[in-house]
């Protein structure tokens, strides 16, 4: 029977390319969204794949909203934890809100989300939980305090519970995208854009689909002896050790 995973902010940008990229090798896969229902209805029409709506932050709607996804499709082996905001602000200037609700979308989601699926995965011994960090939780970013802390602990929160789920078959492993082609990005201004690529040694912007082919491997059996690993993603922009 195909495996079961889930993609948090699945039906846009990087996280729609990851469920496509799932869904064409086989899985059966639900998507989830919190904000824009018109692109996720649009996005099911369109691939096949189920869109379930909650807030990845709300421990309680995702139990609920996981507990669901089980019932409807089977056990969930596989976790993408890619959903994410930002909230840009000099932090001199950045409110309380700024800073929680990135903390609350992007860092607290991890536990949200991990949390009501791996006891299960540990009792059937195997799961595959990839978190999606950033470049700027390895290397910081000017305006993005709140933003850089939460991907930082995203690749702290990977490594501990590589180490403690490792006997059980699970692994975990963290991808840290660089700038790739979504809507998020297409937003910058074209002058900053361009400053953007020019320092992008590969000389262009990622392809949503370059990350997903990465979640594919590493949710494939054949990556059981990689966990704990962060994987760098951006082209060289930035060279890190971990």
């Amino acid at each position: 029977m195909a495996r079961v995973a889930v993609v948090s902010g699945g039906t846009r940008g990087i996280g729609a390319a990851i469920s496509k990229a799932l869904h064409t090798a086989g899985y059966r896969v639900a998507a989830t969204y919190v904000g824009n229902e018109q692109a996720a209805s649009a996005f099911t029409a369109e691939s096949g794949i189920p869109a379930y709506r909650w807030d990845v932050g709300d421990p309680e709607a995702c139990s609920t909203g996981l507990a669901r996804v089980a019932e409807d499709l089977g056990p969930i082996e596989v976790l993408v934890n890619n959903a994410g905001i930002t909230r840009d602000s000099m932090f001199h200037r950045m409110t309380f809100d700024q800073w929680s609700s990135v903390m609350r979308a992007d860092l607290d989601s991890l536990f949200c989300m991990t949390r009501p699926v791996i006891e299960g995965m540990r009792t059937r011994g195997f799961g595959r939980i990839i978190n999606i960090s950033s470049i700027n939780g390895q290397k910081g970013q000017v305006g993005q305090v709140n933003y850089s802390a939460a991907k930082a602990g995203a690749i702290g929160f990977t490594k501990a519970l590589a180490q403690e789920n490792a006997p059980k078959g699970i692994t975990v492993n963290c991808i840290c995208p660089g700038y790739i082609d979504t809507d998020m990005v297409a937003a910058v201004p074209p002058e900053t854009l361009a400053k953007i690529v020019a320092g992008i040694p590969v000389g262009r912007l990622g392809k949503a689909e370059e990350v997903a082919e990465a979640v594919l491997y590493l949710a494939s059996e054949k990556a059981g002896f990689i966990t704990g690993s962060v994987l760098t993603i951006n082209g060289a922009q930035y060279l890190a050790n971990g």
